[in-house]
């Protein structure tokens, strides 16, 4: 069995590489290098970037407002203030936050990193999205899922191919989850630059990884079981935008992802 704490330095990893776009230091040459090959192609990755974790504090934000007191976050990143815990917890401070990354880097970092307030709690899993009843398992010693948990999946679908049960996994997870729980999901899409979003998943492919940028309409897939709450799946930086967290729009067209959040009944 592979060392689980091995940090594998010679090839990118996509959660380093979003802390290189959002300026973090936590990262390697090799995933600074696709980086920049990745902004080379289209300037809109670094804005993309910043509108994402704007996009997961408001919605974050309007969670815990609506009485959420449970996040179930996967594919966490290397931690970036505010972290979900934070954001939560400055509304409830009794927030339980359960984190999973299956890059022994992020959660190197999240132990060290991010501390719970004295009435909440946090807690970190490294397991894979693809092992969905372990993370459930673990995630079940923090959480009660006899109540409401918000699952996050920000920046992680893209990642993980039709063919690799990218919404089936989605449903698993939630089918463990109580009525009153909510889907959280943002996600890249090639609907505004097609040509570019394919050199980019060429790129992926080199270098051994996934990239299934996906159409709005196969976004809103994600949420066929479930009720979207307005304005429903929306491009990043205008989901709910009255809640803050504003970011700059790019010249070159509209920020490439989709957000969205929904309640099962």
């Amino acid at each position: 069995m592979a060392d689980s704490t091995y940090i594998d330095t010679s090839t990118p990893h996509p959660a380093r590489m979003y802390d290189w776009f959002l300026g973090g230091k936590d990262n390697y040459p090799v995933d600074e290098e696709m980086g920049r090959q990745l902004v080379a192609m289209d300037g809109r990755v670094l804005t993309t970037a910043r509108a994402n974790r704007a996009f997961l504090q408001r919605a974050t934000r309007w969670l815990a407002s609506q009485g959420v007191r449970q996040f179930l976050d996967i594919g966490t990143g290397i931690p970036t203030e505010p972290n979900l815990h934070q954001i939560a917890q400055r509304i409830a401070p009794e927030s339980r936050v359960v984190y999973c990354d299956n890059d022994p880097i992020v959660l190197a970092h999240a132990e060290a990193l991010l501390r719970s307030s004295p009435r909440g709690a946090t807690a970190y899993i490294q397991a894979d999205f693809r092992e969905p009843e372990k993370i459930v398992e673990e995630a079940a010693q923090v959480l009660d899922l006899e109540r409401p948990v918000a699952l996050c999946l920000v920046a992680l679908l893209h990642f993980i191919a039709d063919e690799d049960g990218a919404y089936e996994l989605v449903d698993r997870l939630m089918a463990a989850l109580p009525s009153g729980s909510h889907l959280l999901l943002s996600h890249g899409t090639a609907d505004f630059s097609p040509r570019t979003a394919q050199q980019a998943a060429e790129l992926y492919a080199a270098r051994g990884m996934t990239l299934a940028l996906r159409s709005h309409a196969e976004v809103e897939r994600f949420f066929a079981r479930y009720e979207l709450v307005m304005p429903g799946v929306a491009v990043l930086d205008r989901w709910k935008p009255e809640l803050g967290e504003w970011t700059p729009q790019s010249d070159e067209g509209p920020t490439p992802g989709y957000g969205a959040v929904a309640r099962k009944l």
